[in-house]
This record gives C-alpha cells, structure tokens and sequence, in this order.
C-alpha cells in the first residue's frame, strides 16, 4: 500500500471524525438516530442487549425497528470510552478503510498502483461517502466497507475471508442480505463460478428473509416502514402485484425528478462508467429499488444513510469497466473520476470554493448557545429517566429509559431546547411550543435551568423523595 493512500486513508478518518464529533457538539445529532444507537450500545454495555426506549415511551428492543445486531459489538469499546462520540470516530474510521479495496481491485483490474491510488481517492473524496461518515451514526453505514472488502475477497476467490465479511456485512440492516445474494450472482454469472455463486445468492436471500422476520417478531408483525410504500403497494409481495398489474405506477414511483437526480448525482462523479458494467451493480439494485420507491426524500439523498450499500457496487462497476478499455484510455479515465469527485466531493470545505457544499456549512461550528445546551445537561443525573426534545437527546441517551418530549410517564427531569422542535413536531412546532408552555404552568414540575431558551426541569416529587 502507498504512503499516499495510507495518509489519504489517515486524513479522512482524523478530519472527518472530527468533523463529526464537532457536529454532535453542536447539536446537529438528535435522539433519532445517533441516540437511538448510543441507548442499544449503553444497555448491551450493561447487561440488557440492544433495549431500548420507543418513540410511544415503551421499552422494547433494537431490532423491533431494524437488524443490525453489530451494535452489540460496540459494547466493548463503549466501556473503554463511554460517549456516543467513539461511534462516530469508529464510523469514519470504517469508512476509510473502504478506500483500501478499492485500491487493490484498482490495481489488480487496471494493472497500475496510480490507477488503484486514483480510484482509492476518488471514493475518499466520492461526496456519497463523505457524507455517509457525516450522517450521524447508523449501523448500515458499516455494510459499506464491509461489502466493498467482500467484493475483493470473492474477486480473489478467497471464500474464507468473504463470508465473515458478508457475514458481519449482513449484521448491520436488514436488506444488506439481498446485496450480499447480489455478490453472489455476480460471482456466478461475471465469474463463472455458478455453484459457489448460487450457493452465496440462495444464502444471502435467506438470510435477508431471517432477518426480515426477526423485526416482525419484535415488531408484532408488522414493518415499521411500510407506510414509505403505500402508493406502490405497501409491502414485497404488495409491490410485485402493482409490478404485474399497473408498471408505470411502478415506473413514475421510481423515476420522478427526485429519482432521475438522485441517480446523476452517484453516477456523474463516476463518469457514469459503472453503467458499462451492470453485473457489478446487481449487489447495489436491492437498495437502490427501496430508496427510488419509497416516498420518503431521504432515500432519494446522498446526504444520508441511505446510499451506504450502493457505494461499493458502484465503485466496483466503474474499476472493472474502466478494466475494459486498453489502457491509452483508461488513464483518462481515472483521472476523470477522480478530478470530479475533487470537485464534486470537496465537502469539508463546504461553500469556500465554487462547488463546494453548501448544506450545513455551519454544521460544526459550536456556538454559545451550544455551550450553554451542553452546561445545562450536566444537571441531568445519568440515572435519572429523561424526556427530551430531539436535538439533545443524543446527549441523553446513554441511560436505560429515555423519553422523547413531550411524552412525560416516569421521567423525573426534562430538558427541551425552545429554539429546536421534537422529533415528532420538527414539521409542525405549534404543539411543540404548547406542551412547554403548559410545563411551565405545572406545579408538579420546577424550572431549574432557563437560560438562551435551554429548559431543563425536574419533577417535584422526585426533588422531595431526595433525589439529586
């Protein structure tokens, strides 16, 4: 491996770690997600594996929401640094070490250690993953590296090292699973290599079918996301009957402006060259169908989570189809992609430079408000049960019981940030600035912290019972 690819490898994981923490310090993380995965890492640390505390105030289990029982592993590294910060350097870090499959399925295809430093640095700098490492923290994000370096072990034939890795890869949601059948297919039909291909394709299909039924089982039956799909049938087997019976339904859903844009903007940074090579990209089409389909925007954005299993499929397409030119033409090739994502992914420079991104420039800038959150908090005892609004629940949520405001039941303080609304009121904060007004006027309740619109109260009750 190359000093160069190792500092670029280095550089991302320091600068977009910090970047991430900053933008936790800042209060642009939220109950939902990171602390949603800070309270599943906090009880596995302390002997209750993967509970955690509903949206309704329930305490339930991790999975009832999605499969991603990598969590659990963290539980180690929450007790050697107990703070939702080490999941978000650990995140970047994983992302990072993506680069280094890429580098040797470069080099191997391409035949040249500046064609794999190339593309190592094009996914690097490729705005998808950047942003993926800026997402908060979400398990699935993990299913990025973890593909691209199963890609590389099953390139090798080296079946071993490919199933752990698909294996932990299929850990972290559940429809990673169909990615991995995906691998499976390509290995079969791309490789030749049919017996061990379908045996990886049926392996991944029914695990995603394990996995699948797991979050019914926790979730009494049901998807907790099936309203995304309503207008395209609500469900898998909804969705294949709205296929057979009325496509263009189908076809509208997937391909809307959102849609079309949404596809330019992973394959314009990639010189569309991943197109050339669509065996490649059949591990990516499971996810890419559930974002194009679904109703929610998010889905159809590079700027969240969603994007993490296509970005190896993508890269793998575009390395095996530049393979396909003589190598007079696939130079050009590497250099293209690569100076596009320059240009296209400069990220951590935000709107300094033409092109340069300009959602959430201010992101990790911590402000005096920010400070003044953050002194508020330490009031909070941590064994206290909290109901808290959204933006600072990810400071929060490392206890057994944590409410999201204005939801109260047990909870013996509150904290709620006036200026930012919860969860479920962030589209409409009239109810929001109600519920606090009306915590105001409760007497069972007293104003201990009020201060740059940081509320923080603490129950009566619990004051006279002798709690701190």
């Amino acid at each position: 491996m190359s000093r160069a690819l190792a500092l670029a490898v280095t550089a991302f994981a320091a600068g977009f770690g910090a970047v991430a923490v900053l933008r936790h310090r800042s209060f642009y993380t939220g109950r939902f997600d990171l602390g949603n995965m800070t309270q599943a890492v906090w009880s596995t640390a302390h002997g209750e594996p993967l509970a955690v505390t509903n949206l309704a105030g329930e305490q339930t289990n991790r999975l009832a929401s999605h499969f991603d029982p990598i969590l659990a592993l963290f539980a180690p590294l929450w007790l050697l640094w107990p703070s939702p910060e080490m999941l978000l350097v650990t995140q970047a870090i994983a992302i990072a070490l993506g680069a280094l499959p890429v580098y040797w399925l470069a080099r191997k295809h391409l035949g040249s250690e500046r064609a794999g430093l190339g593309f190592s640095l094009a996914y690097l700098l490729f705005p998808a993953t950047q942003w993926l490492a800026l997402s908060e923290f979400h398990p699935v994000a993990l299913a990025c590296p973890l593909l691209l370096f199963a890609f590389w072990f099953l390139d090798e034939d080296r079946l071993v090292p490919f199933a752990v890795c698909a294996a932990l890869a299929c850990t972290t949601k559940e429809e990673i699973a169909l990615a991995v059948a995906g691998l499976g297919l390509w290995y079969a039909l791309a490789r030749r290599r049919r017996v061990a291909g379908i045996t990886i394709a049926i392996a991944g299909a029914a695990a995603a079918a394990l996995a699948l039924g797991v979050v019914g089982h926790y979730n009494d039956g049901g998807d907790p996301f099936a309203g995304r799909y309503v207008e395209v049938g609500g469900s898998p087997t909804g969705i294949l009957k709205t296929l057979v019976t009325d496509p263009l339904t189908i076809v509208r859903a997937a391909f809307d402006l959102d849609g079309l844009t949404y596809l330019l903007v992973l394959l314009v940074p990639l010189a569309c060259l991943p197109l050339a090579a669509p065996l490649a990209l059949l591990p990516a089409l499971p996810d890419l169908a559930l974002n194009l389909l679904s109703s929610t925007d998010t889905q159809t954005s590079i700027h969240f989570h969603y994007v993490a299993p296509l970005v190896p499929a993508l890269f793998a397409a575009a390395i095996f189809a530049a393979a396909r030119f003589n190598r007079p033409i696939a130079k050009p090739l590497v250099a293209l992609v690569l100076v596009s994502n320059f240009v296209l992914g400069a990220i951590p420079l935000w709107g300094a430079i033409p092109g340069g991104e300009g959602l959430q420039a201010n992101a990790a800038l911590v402000s005096d408000h920010d400070r003044t959150a953050t002194r508020a908090l330490r009031l909070i005892p941590g064994d206290a049960v909290v109901s808290a609004s959204n933006s600072l629940g990810a400071h929060l949520s490392d206890r057994r019981r944590f409410l999201s405001f204005p939801i109260r039941a047990d909870a013996t303080w509150i904290a709620v940030d006036e200026r930012s609304p919860g969860y479920l009121d962030r589209f409409a904060p009239g109810p929001y600035a109600i519920a606090i007004a009306r915590l105001r006027r409760d007497p069972d309740w007293k104003l201990v912290f009020d201060e740059d619109g940081v509320l923080v109260f603490r129950r009566e009750s619990s004051a006279e019972a002798g709690t701190p």
